[in-house]
């Protein structure tokens, strides 16, 4: 099902009567950042069950909500909570999100998501920096009628991750406790993990990590040409790097370990935006 512009509008015109400010920085807390929106300064929340033509998160470790509040002096709204194929949702619903932040007035879009780790370079708790995704999943959230109001009906993909965004996450890293790479994002539908074969031919194919977000939001972002920083949380190793199999419990706990020195990340880039 694909909303209508106006139908993105009401949803806009609901938050933005609601909101303290016009927001300059959207971030969609990934599952590596969910408490992040709990340390904005002066922060005001709307619940997405509220916002006519919203979307309603069904994975219980996301908030569901958007939060706008301060960080280091800049004005930014969070989405605390994010959509997936695999809760169900057309792919053509999932553009809504991000059209939503566009006509809130962001001018930059951050994504952050937990992945596993193609590369056997890196380890759980590293972040990568996307330079690019592969996505081959065929659908995109872009089908269906073009909506010209945001975008063209073909659009470039080449500087999807945009370069001048991407070069001040690589300066904040070298102040960061963090190991920090650059690299490719492969995305799966979910929700099971993927298996050894599948890992092998991602790796085959260019990808450094792995996941089940981000690509769909990163899509969304490029049509109606918004500047873009995505970053990784390597949660885990992906199938078949080690022997032990896979489990949420992993990657929950990585997340956990890694959220304060990963939000103190996030707010550097902010501060540098």
């Amino acid at each position: 099902m694909q909303h209508t512009f106006a139908q993105y509008r009401a949803a806009a015109d609901y938050v933005l009567a609601r909101a303290p400010f016009v927001p300059e920085i959207g971030i969609v807390l990934g599952s590596c950042l969910g408490p992040f929106a709990q340390e904005l300064e002066a922060s005001v929340s709307i619940d997405y069950a509220d916002i006519p033509n919203f979307l309603v998160t069904t994975v219980a470790s996301h908030a569901g909500k958007l939060v706008f509040g301060t960080v280091r002096g800049k004005r930014v709204v969070c989405m605390s909570g994010r959509f997936h194929f695999y809760e169900g949702y057309d792919y053509e619903q999932l553009a809504l999100p991000v059209r939503v932040l566009k006509l809130l007035g962001v001018r930059a879009l951050i994504l952050t998501n937990a992945a596993g780790a193609v590369n056997e370079s890196y380890s759980p708790g590293d972040v990568m920096i996307l330079s690019d995704h592969i996505k081959l999943t065929g659908a995109s959230p872009l089908r269906g009628p073009n909506l010209s109001e945001f975008g063209p009906r073909f659009f470039d993909m080449t500087k999807t991750y945009t370069p001048e965004l991407r070069a001040i996450a690589r300066a904040c890293a070298a102040q960061s406790s963090l190991t920090v790479h650059e690299g490719v994002y492969m995305f799966f539908t979910g929700p099971q993990f993927e298996t050894p074969a599948e890992i092998r031919a991602a790796r085959v194919l260019g990808a450094d990590a792995v996941g089940m977000s981000t690509v769909t939001e990163a899509l969304t972002a490029a049509h109606c040409g918004l500047p873009l920083l995505a970053l990784s949380v390597m949660t885990n190793m992906a199938a078949g790097v080690l022997k032990e199999p896979l489990t949420e419990e992993e990657v929950e706990q990585t997340a956990g370990r890694i959220a304060a020195p990963f939000s103190a990340y996030v707010k550097d880039i902010i501060e540098q935006i």
